[in-house]
């Protein structure tokens, strides 16, 4: 069965409205705690973009109505050899081939942009195993040439914490980071700080675990974080952020996002303490410090969302001593053309 393969704009409403739906329903099936961007969300992205990419979105149609999303999303700036694709199938007409068609064509429009390797992100239940054998998602990347190239896990902590044990955590962590100063900030990056969160920030992909993945460092680029800054106050998504200097030195950093068309939920984005700067608990006193500005701002967030590589030792002692429990995994798929 042939698709008609059509760009999403944000032109294109309807259009747009059909693409998200089949994206909504297929990231959802299955799981109990998917991270599904709003409607809302992704249309202030494609009007507001970042200019740290370029982003195709596009749907297949099979007499009008769309079988299956998909999307690339194009480095501009860094790992030029790369794209991030998705493919997402409308539950119910899966294994047609309507999501082979989307990649073929996800394919030729990377192989078109000079990309050579293509990463994708699929989520499964946390009961399936770090190698996710038999969901769909999982097998359809593997079954078209992907890798697992690095193991994820999805965790949740409820909140609130009580004041008394964010104190003992601060107190255990206090005599490690003695000399260090710490600044935290909602929403917009101040200016005086813009130079040093671009740089942490753009750190944070290359200095985790990175099992297979194919990247290199991104370039730190202090007006796309401002560009940011207004794509996220369209979103509605509110930065939390706590840094760590020594003197003048950035240290560390920590990120959640509050979106406001999710309420009652929040998610951790970066979180990063430089290397020279290691050693002295920086990671825990930034979380709970950060932890301490999203609950008194936001008393009405009862669960807060992250995603670790499963390798990543250090951060997941830190998560697991805050209470965060596992709610999912996911891995990050690898393909060379």
């Amino acid at each position: 069965m042939s698709l008609e393969i059509r760009e999403v704009t944000a032109a294109d409403q309807s259009l747009l409205e059909q693409w998200y739906a089949v994206y909504a329903r297929a990231d959802r099936d299955g799981r109990s705690e998917p991270h599904t961007w709003q409607l809302s969300e992704i249309r202030a992205e494609m009007e507001l973009p970042d200019p740290r990419e370029r982003a195709v979105r596009v749907a297949g149609l099979d007499d009008g109505a769309v079988m299956t999303a998909g999307w690339a999303f194009l480095p501009l700036l860094d790992n030029l050899d790369l794209a991030y694709v998705q493919v997402f199938v409308d539950p119910p007409v899966r294994r047609r081939g309507h999501g082979t068609r989307m990649l073929t064509e996800l394919e030729r429009l990377c192989r078109a942009a000079g990309r050579s390797v293509l990463i994708g992100e699929v989520a499964w239940p946390y009961p399936l195993g770090s190698e996710g054998t038999g969901w769909p998602g999982a097998e359809f990347a593997r079954h078209h040439g992907a890798t697992l190239a690095l193991g994820d896990v999805q965790r949740r902590l409820d909140l609130p914490i009580g004041d008394r044990r964010l104190a003992e955590l601060t107190e255990a962590a206090a005599a490690y980071h003695r000399g260090y100063r710490f600044r935290r900030f909602l929403g917009a990056v101040p200016e005086d700080l813009v130079a040093s969160y671009a740089a942490l920030d753009a750190a944070v992909e290359t200095e985790a675990p990175t099992g297979q993945l194919a990247l290199e460092p991104a370039v730190a680029d202090p007006d796309a974080v401002r560009a940011v800054d207004r794509q996220l106050a369209a979103q509605g998504r509110t930065r939390v952020v706590t840094m760590a200097f020594h003197g003048r030195e950035p240290a560390g950093f920590t990120e959640l996002i509050v979106p406001a068309a999710e309420p009652g939920r929040a998610y951790q984005w970066g979180t990063l303490v430089d290397r020279g700067h290691r050693g002295h608990r920086l990671g825990m006193a930034l979380k709970v410090a950060n932890l301490r500005l999203l609950q008194d701002r936001w008393p009405q967030v009862r669960h807060l969302y992250t995603d670790n590589a499963e390798s990543n030792a250090h951060m997941v002692t830190i998560n697991e001593t805050l209470g965060f429990e596992p709610a999912g995994r996911m891995g990050e798929f690898q393909k060379r053309l």
